[in-house]
């Protein structure tokens, strides 16, 4: 069974396109209207996500106000009611730009995450997991999202300076105080997610019901121990940079040292960051089997690559950045199909990472030895 999804067939939202479209200022056709994604449970929670999540890290750095206003509706209009973003994203302007987005709409419509840890001044205790942070960020992130309460509060890393029982215990108040709706984590490993999610446990807390972690064709050593761990606890599982930074879009036929202009990769400030990375046999064979695969089923390769990420056991709700509405059209057009078995093998064994104990098939296969029930 797929954590966060329930063993019915997943619901449709109701449908919203209408009403964005009014907001917006558009008339609408029933023809032309695309079809609306799924539902997927949270977690074990009771809240329903949209099966793709809007990502906001682009807002303000590579898309302006009003583009992400046009960006946010069309998202909505298809269906969407999940958004991911920041207090570091753009210095907080993320934020702002989605809470003055928010200010025309129902607010209980929407389910906005947003994440604390990382640097928001030069000040010695403006970073980190302390009480004193996260409660400043949370009350600067309402301020910012104009709105009394934050669907879920993610942990956007690890603090190694700060106990867990501070932590945990300041994300419980805040949860009791009813200013965040629930709890989630980015970027742990398993282990240290475990221990949180015990500690909780012990101490009566509120539970983190999530986990972000980046996943992808690319990026599959997240399968080796925290997807286990989000199944096996019923975590829900939203991956970010579900196209690795855009590379498994096709854009970068002429290799990430010859980017297109307007990319993530050509904005960067070290590309040579990206060419170690992403330069390599692997890669490539990842990027020409995703290529071959798009053609076979008529769909682009970022298509492909979302379907993949959509099925896989887990999998809740991958986390889209877009700088354009062409693009958010293709990503949504990602959903309301599937690959077949043979599409969905031949990009496994393009991406299947080289592993040795205890991730190797000998290392799982002892794991069941003799206990399987036939």
């Amino acid at each position: 069974m797929v954590v966060g999804r329930s063993a019915a067939e997943p619901l449709a939202l109701p449908d919203p396109r209408e009403a964005a479209a009014r907001v917006a200022g558009n008339r609408i056709y029933p023809r032309s209207l695309p079809p609306l994604m799924k539902l997927r449970k949270l977690g074990k929670t009771g809240v329903l996500v949209s099966e793709l999540c809007l990502g906001t890290m682009t807002f303000d750095w590579q898309v302006d106000a009003r583009t992400s206003h046009q960006l946010l509706d069309q998202f909505v209009g298809a269906g969407g009611n999940f958004l991911d973003t920041s207090n570091v994203y753009s210095s907080g302007k993320s934020e702002e730009i989605i809470g003055s987005w928010l200010a025309g709409r129902d607010r209980a419509d929407i389910v906005v995450a947003t994440k604390a840890r990382f640097r928001t001044a030069d000040g010695a205790n403006s970073v980190g997991l302390s009480r004193k942070h996260l409660l400043h960020a949370v009350r600067e992130s309402l301020r910012r999202l104009q709105t009394d309460y934050i669907d879920l509060l993610q942990v956007h890393a690890w603090d190694p300076l700060t106990p867990l029982e501070e932590t945990f215990g300041t994300l419980h108040r805040l949860t009791e105080d009813g200013l965040i709706r629930y709890v989630g984590v980015s970027n742990y490993r398993a282990w240290q997610f475990e221990k949180a999610l015990q500690l909780c446990r012990a101490r009566g807390w509120h539970e983190p019901v999530s986990l972000q972690p980046q996943y992808s064709l690319y990026a599959r050593a997240t399968e080796f121990e925290l997807l286990p761990m989000c199944l096996a606890e019923s975590i829900a599982v939203l991956p970010w940079s579900p196209l690795a930074g855009g590379f498994l879009s096709g854009k970068y036929q002429d290799g990430v040292r010859s980017p297109p202009p307007g990319t993530r990769i050509a904005d960067a400030k070290d590309v040579e960051f990206y060419a170690k990375r992403f330069e390599n046999d692997r890669t490539a064979r990842i990027v020409k089997a995703v290529q071959e695969v798009a053609r076979e089923v008529g769909k682009t390769p970022s298509q492909v690559a979302l379907n993949w990420l959509l099925a896989r056991p887990g999998v809740t709700s991958p986390i889209v950045g877009v700088r354009t509405p062409d693009q958010l059209a293709e990503d949504l057009g990602a959903t309301g199909w599937s690959l077949d078995e043979r599409a969905t093998a031949a990009l496994g064994t393009a991406s299947d990472l080289d592993v040795t104990y205890p991730y190797d098939r000998r290392a799982e296969e002892q794991q069941s030895s003799d206990r399987r029930l036939d």
